[in-house]
Order: C-alpha cells, then sequence, then structure tokens
C-alpha cells in the first residue's frame, strides 16, 4: 500500500532552491490541494518574476510567465476568459508586495475568483538579498547593512491585515513551514483557498512566512528559529478574512 508519493501535480525535476528554503515545501502543498480537488487538467498557474519565478518548471500544469509584479492582472485576465479553469499566482512579497501591491490590492478588492499563494521570508532572494517590504525592522540585508531604519524605510506592509480590511476578499489567511504543525495548518488553508474558487467564492490569498537561509546568513535550522522567534511575532498566523464563515456567524 502506497502511503506517501510524489503530487502528480509537480514534475519530476529537481528543484533549483537553496538549501533550507522551504520554496519546496509550499509547491508540495500547492500541489496536493491541486491533487485532491482533482483539478489538475483545468489549472493554470502565473508565475512572477523572482526565486518563485522558475515555479512553472515544478507545477505539472499550464503556467504563464507575468511581468513583474503583474500576476494578479494576468491570474485576472485568465479567469475571466476561462472561467472554468482555476487560475493561480505564486508570488513572493518583493513581487506581490512592491511592484505589484497595485494589482494585489485591487484584483482583491474586485473578489476576483482566483488563488494567490504569497511567500513572505522578508527578503529579496534572487536578487541577492536586498531589503524587501515586508523586512522587519533592524533586519540586516544587503541594502540595509545596518539594519532597516523605520525613520526612514517605514515599517514592513502586513499584507494579510491591509487586504483584510477591503470588503471583496474572501479569504485572507497567514500560514507558516517552519515546523510540523504549522505545514499541516498551511496545507489546510491553502486546500480551502483552492477550493474557495472552485466554488466560486471569490478572492483567496494565503500568506506563507517562509525561509530563506542563504540571504538571512544563517544555517537551515536557524533559519526556522529565526522565523518562530522574529517573523511570526510581527506576522502573527490565523485567519484575517473568511466572508463566508463571518456571514453565518451572523
Amino acid at each position: 500500500m502506497i502511503v506517501f508519493e510524489k503530487p502528480k501535480a509537480l514534475t519530476d525535476v529537481p528543484l533549483h532552491y537553496c538549501p533550507g528554503c522551504t520554496h519546496g515545501i509550499i509547491h508540495r502543498l500547492v500541489a496536493e490541494a491541486i491533487d485532491e480537488l482533482d483539478i489538475l487538467g483545468r489549472t493554470v498557474g502565473v508565475a512572477p518574476v523572482g526565486c518563485s519565478v522558475m515555479s512553472y518548471d515544478y507545477f505539472a500544469c499550464d503556467m504563464v510567465e507575468a511581468a513583474h509584479g503583474r500576476a494578479p492582472a494576468v491570474a485576472t485576465g485568465l479567469k475571466r476568459a476561462m472561467p472554468d479553469n482555476i487560475i493561480f499566482t505564486y508570488q513572493g512579497d518583493g513581487d506581490l508586495a512592491s511592484i505589484g501591491m497595485a494589482e494585489t490590492v485591487h484584483s482583491a478588492t474586485r473578489n476576483e475568483n482566483i488563488t494567490v499563494i504569497f511567500v513572505n521570508n522578508a527578503i529579496y532572494g534572487m536578487t541577492g538579498g536586498q531589503m524587501a517590504p515586508t523586512s522587519l525592522p533592524g533586519q540586516v540585508t544587503q541594502t540595509s547593512p545596518y539594519g532597516r531604519d523605520i525613520a526612514t524605510a517605514g515599517y514592513p506592509i502586513r499584507v494579510s491585515e491591509m487586504l483584510s480590511t477591503l470588503d471583496g476578499p474572501a479569504y485572507i489567511e497567514r500560514v507558516a513551514v517552519n515546523n510540523v504543525k504549522n505545514v499541516k495548518n498551511a496545507k489546510k488553508a491553502i486546500l480551502k483557498a483552492f477550493r474557495n474558487q472552485v466554488e466560486g467564492k471569490g478572492f483567496s490569498l494565503i500568506e506563507v512566512v517562509s525561509t530563506c537561509p542563504t540571504n538571512w546568513g544563517m544555517t537551515p535550522a536557524k533559519a526556522l528559529e529565526w522565523v518562530e522567534n522574529n517573523m511570526i511575532p510581527y506576522y502573527p498566523l490565523g485567519v484575517y478574512r473568511d466572508k463566508y464563515a463571518d456571514a453565518k456567524e451572523g
């Protein structure tokens, strides 16, 4: 009896991510959700720019490459043109929360029936470790060698909290993948986000607090500890918006 195998929604190629990077875990969770909902044949993913750009090599569904930050806009066009297809984006914090912030906010407020997977590792990964919109106060990066100074750089953007103030989105949740318990919770959230789209409920965004050991200058084990001790206190996990649950409670 098979108890564990590679999801059908993942291709059989080696991942390019750095040792200890949790993109691979998130890829698997997305693929498992696609498999469990049996939607692989009608799913289209949108790859942005950044570390996640290579996702088009790893998901076994059709993939479309978007210009930097434009993944939600491209996903909107795909979904409106092909409403029976399941459309998702897979984006990092630089792509989604910086150059793509407008596309993110407006697709959310319109409640576009798409699924957004947002990977937050608090740094620009692919381009060498520069400060991101999500870098923590005092965090050392290539462009903040003395730590992020909120007096000049401002505060980090809490995307889930911000989007939850909009009337449009159906579902916003922040999860993490730094331990087994959190990985299981992340799986449930990602599955729900895809199910929401299948059921026509509208815009769902799952923010995944992730690691970047290479650009954080840490071992993989220390990076997981840093998520627990630094990232999660600033970016608390939990459901920030569940329109249909709220309606039932009301």
